[in-house]
């Protein structure tokens, strides 16, 4: 990968409206779930500190869902309309393009979880002190969410790109990653199927453990970004695997 294949992937997505219309869904996802949960729920609840943080920790959950989506838009949007071929034709070496590719999504994926992180935070803040409610998270804590929602955003956009250069197919990897993130990985976690402590090690567990969520059943939130960085990189050496040995037609 070299720097000008990098800046020709950011340029690609400054310059397509699909990047903005996603950026603007997810805080107005953020926003609205923060809202619900920071005016919705009782008092005495949010008085605790694990419920504090699963409020403001809505800005890294939708942070990741949706900067997969972008990841994953960036190789079969390509795929889709056939932009795919000039840009192999012009750099053959197809490892290269799906690297660059990586590299500029986990770039803009940090943007959108940094901007989920910051409007969670905020949002919350002034839910908690609109109510009168005791705010139990210190600074750190609130950096630790900020810092982690774009940790978590950067890496996601990497396994996204890395699943639509496996499937290809826009539709449906856009619907795998949302079902697995909203609710396959629910339900493993939960009481339906008991995976004990590995529940732990799955990719959207890890994502909420570094920015320091449920601490208590988490993983740290270092051990947290080792786990989530592992899943990207098997995600995109997988893509640039299918990428290499499967024709693009």
């Amino acid at each position: 990968m070299t720097i000008a294949q990098l800046r020709s992937e950011l340029l690609k997505q400054r310059s397509v409206g699909t990047t903005y219309s996603l950026l603007a869904a997810m805080l107005g996802l953020v926003l609205a779930a923060v809202v619900l949960h920071g005016f919705g729920l009782p008092a005495e609840e949010l008085s605790d500190y694990n419920n504090q943080l699963m409020v403001f920790g809505r800005g890294e959950f939708l942070g990741a869902l949706f900067a997969a989506v972008l990841g994953a838009m960036s190789f079969t949007s390509e795929i889709r309309h056939g932009t795919i071929r000039p840009t192999l034709l012009f750099t053959p070496r197809r490892g290269r393009v799906v690297l660059a590719k990586v590299w500029g999504s986990v770039i803009a994926g940090a943007a959108y979880g940094l901007a989920a992180g910051v409007v969670a935070v905020a949002t919350g803040v002034i839910a908690f002190d609109a109510r009168g409610i005791d705010l139990y998270l210190e600074g750190h804590d609130l950096t630790l969410l900020v810092v982690g929602s774009a940790a978590a955003g950067a890496l996601w956009a990497g396994i996204g790109v890395g699943a639509g250069a496996v499937v290809r197919h826009q539709v449906p990897t856009i619907v795998g990653i949302c079902a697995w993130l909203l609710f396959v990985e629910g339900l493993l976690v939960g009481d339906l199927v008991g995976l004990g402590g590995v529940f732990k090690y799955l990719p959207g567990s890890a994502a909420a453990a570094i920015s320091g969520q449920e601490q208590e059943t988490l993983l740290a939130p270092a051990a947290g970004l080792v786990v989530l960085a592992a899943y990207a990189t098997v995600a995109a050496s997988a893509g640039v695997f299918a990428t290499i040995h499967r024709d693009v037609a």
